[in-house]
């Protein structure tokens, strides 16, 4: 795969116009220059995570004797449930797990929401089949580009609309099913092959 094709697959995985209404909600009580502080933090935190992951996450599975194929095939079911979700939401937002008058820290922003297990899943196995610079180069770039979207959240929801977010999140929803479609089956004929 080329820098471009695993960037684009990161960035939707990392769902930031899907994530636009949450990042909203658990932000809504704070100021925005408060807000942007928060983001920029949350979106930090997230990239030290995703890059510990495509660095570590081999050794780790390694160590827990995990193939390849099986973190293929893990990462596909994975990526296809956060699909189901993103294209079939459930009724509520999540926002009723945290109180409202804290400042979220790491946990929903960073992580689940940008650094998920299906964005970790997927940097592990490509970066076995990728250089550290390429791999790099696309988390970078799939970051860059969702800190972008998310600190315009207010302005997008003004262009769009709720209904507008809710189809674009969608269309990355169905985009995605065909990204782990593929990663299920690309797992599946490796364990084939080997047995």
């Amino acid at each position: 795969m080329s820098l471009f094709s695993i960037a684009l697959s990161l960035f939707l995985l990392m769902d930031p116009i899907g994530n636009v209404p949450l990042y909203i909600s658990f932000l809504k009580r704070l100021d925005p220059h408060r807000q942007r502080y928060v983001i920029i933090r949350e979106m930090l935190i997230a990239l030290v995570i995703i890059i510990l992951f495509t660095f570590l996450g081999e050794g780790l599975m390694r160590l827990l004797h995990v193939d390849n194929d099986t973190i293929q095939i893990a990462g596909g079911i994975i990526l296809f449930l956060i699909c189901l979700k993103m294209i079939f939401p459930p009724d509520h937002d999540g926002t009723e797990s945290l109180p409202h008058d804290t400042e979220p820290f790491i946990v929903p922003l960073a992580v689940p929401l940008i650094a998920g297990p299906g964005i970790l899943a997927a940097v592990m196995i490509y970066a076995k089949q990728e250089t550290e610079l390429v791999m790099v180069g696309a988390i970078l770039f799939a970051w860059a580009a969702s800190l972008v979207i998310l600190l315009s959240s207010s302005f997008l929801k003004k262009i769009l609309g709720w209904r507008g977010i809710i189809a674009m999140e969608r269309l990355m929803g169905l985009i995605l099913t065909l990204i782990a479609v593929q990663m299920f089956l690309s797992g599946l004929r490796g364990f084939m092959e080997t047995t």
